[in-house]
């Protein structure tokens, strides 16, 4: 599953549709959830009533190691939530993916652990206690609830993500509001931030070449290990 649409379209060109199942063109399914951790257990329960025997956490995460830089890959071997509840991702599965990566040359980090939290971490101070904290890789809104759900069901599940903004990186809280659950740009609303924030225009363009790095990795990813994602068989992401 996806949160977000940018996310969404490097696994597929048909038209996007939230919260229901989309047949993938090479085998899985696809599910558009939106940000958060309800919306992701919701994904997962949706997947799974549609037929799911595995599930994915794909798209991307906010670094908190230093020197983590944009369209970084990463799969990680723990995903820890708020409560410090760790949750394993498949091995054989995982050490199937990093072997497909590894055909590339797209950057990696393949050891360490993703925080899991209910909301995003938007200042360089935020993330620099996160990370003293946890020491996490990188951090996101949905893996550890699609975590909790393969858990709940027995099922398999990893996480491939891509870092989007890096640890010294601060996202301005003005622009959360110019956004939808999905990711996609209110333009009404947009505008009138940058109207009330003029500042703000010199921020999109370096956000806009972050997501782009990161979305460039994740499309190459897809390509190097599948759709199915380095499994034997066809499996929903």
């Amino acid at each position: 599953m996806t949160a977000l649409a940018s996310e969404a379209r490097t696994l597929t060109r048909r038209r996007l549709r939230v919260r229901t199942a989309l047949a993938l063109e090479h085998g899985g399914a696809l599910w558009l959830s939106g940000m958060g951790q309800e919306a992701a257990r919701q994904a997962a329960l949706g997947l799974i009533e549609s037929g799911a025997t595995a599930l994915v956490s794909f798209g991307v995460a906010g670094g908190l190691a230093p020197g983590l830089r944009s369209g970084t890959l990463i799969c990680p071997s723990c995903v820890l939530d708020e409560r410090s509840h760790d949750y394993q991702p498949d091995p054989v599965w995982r050490a199937s993916i990093i072997r497909r990566l590894a055909t590339t040359q797209l950057p990696r980090a393949d050891e360490g652990t993703l925080l899991s939290l209910p909301m995003p971490l938007l200042s360089v101070a935020e993330k620099g206690a996160m990370r003293e904290r946890h020491q996490a890789l990188a951090v996101d809104m949905e893996s550890a609830a699609i975590a909790a759900v393969a858990g709940e069901y027995r099922i398999p599940f990893v996480v491939l993500r891509a870092i989007v903004d890096e640890r010294d990186d601060n996202l301005p809280l003005e622009l959360q509001a110019g956004i939808d659950a999905w990711g996609r740009p209110r333009l009404a609303r947009l505008l009138v931030i940058l109207l009330r924030h003029p500042h703000l225009l010199a921020e999109l363009p370096g956000l806009v070449a972050r997501m782009g790095k990161a979305t460039r990795s994740l499309r190459l990813a897809a390509d190097a290990a599948g759709l199915e994602l380095g499994r034997n068989v066809p499996q929903p992401c």
